[in-house]
């Protein structure tokens, strides 16, 4: 048995040839590295990255699939939205955050033309709205013991 049969994350049983593996398995390292970008480049979308590079992984290499999956930075993203199609708020703040420093910074220092600085002013904010649109995980709290409510409502 592989150390790929024993992970938590099962990997479709897809029949790839040989030649489209290698294919799938070099454009997933690609989006993996494109998604490394993505993390401080803003317009280059990481989570989206992200899922596609999985999906070549899930249809190329199980090992890989499985270290994506597993991976401290990455796995979370990929988790949240194949198991319940969500990113988490804090993702979406911190992409928006590099968004408005990163992409506001290139509008004023090194864009002159003003339709140039439209366009990409148009484009950032719309990528802004897409990712503040895209749906968060809802918390789940524990229900309160009665005594604990009880004392609470006493204060």
């Amino acid at each position: 048995m592989s150390r790929a049969d024993e992970s938590p994350h099962p990997v479709p049983a897809v029949a790839v040839s040989r030649p489209r593996r290698g294919l799938l398995r070099a454009a997933g390292l690609a989006l993996v590295a494109l998604a490394a970008v993505g993390v401080v480049v803003p317009g280059l979308p990481t989570t989206p990255l992200l899922l596609v590079a999985a999906a070549c992984f899930a249809r190329s290499s199980p090992r890989l699939y499985t270290w994506l999956l597993d991976n401290r930075v990455f796995g979370p993203l990929i988790r949240d939205w194949r198991e319940r199609r969500t990113v988490r708020t804090r993702v979406k703040l911190t992409a928006i955050g590099m968004i408005v420093l990163v992409g506001g910074s290139s509008l004023v220092f090194f864009i002159a033309h003003p339709w140039a600085r439209l366009a990409m002013g148009a484009t950032l904010l719309a990528i802004i709205v897409w990712i503040a649109r895209l749906p968060s995980p809802r918390r789940i709290t524990a229900p309160a013991r009665s005594g604990e409510c009880a004392r609470s409502i006493r204060r």
